[in-house]
């Protein structure tokens, strides 16, 4: 487990009291289908945790397979305009590089955002600190933990 993964999972221990099953990729999560092919699941039971720049920066956890409707989430936020955030930006506010930001577990609180189809999986898997590590997690508590609203942000 490398280092940023062993953090995120210490968080997660010292906020919330779970053992995060943490699956290591050695290949990477360079998309959805990559994680589900890894881990055996259909690509539906993948969330990604991207990050968009609006009035301030926010997460918006969808399904691997789905696309974030960015008018949605800037009406949302009440401003014209949403965008994919800036790499610098998101590491040093949420404290992880893209493609391993977790849905909770933030270096600075922000906004998160679950679409409302990712609760229609069972268990989904999700980034845990570094692209190369997911792990499973039931969305009930994904929301929980993240302190999220449940909303329909995708196309």
């Amino acid at each position: 487990m490398d280092e940023r993964t062993a953090e995120f999972r210490s968080r997660a221990a010292d906020a919330y009291g779970i053992d995060i099953d943490i699956h290591t990729l050695p290949e990477g999560t360079q998309t959805a289908e990559d994680a589900a092919t890894s881990v055996g699941c259909p690509v539906t039971d993948v969330v990604s945790s991207i990050v968009f720049s609006t009035d301030t920066l926010v997460v918006a956890v969808v399904r691997g397979a789905d696309r974030v409707d960015t008018r949605k989430l800037a009406t949302l936020r009440g401003v014209h305009e949403a965008h994919i955030a800036d790499s610098d930006d998101i590491n040093e506010v949420l404290g992880w590089p893209i493609g391993g930001v977790p849905p909770f577990c933030h270096d600075s609180p922000v906004p998160v955002y679950v679409d409302k189809q990712v609760l229609d999986q069972d268990t989904v898997w999700t980034a845990a600190g570094d692209p190369t590590a997911v792990f499973p997690i039931t969305p009930e508590n994904l929301v929980e933990y993240a302190d999220a609203t449940v909303v329909d942000i995708t196309e």
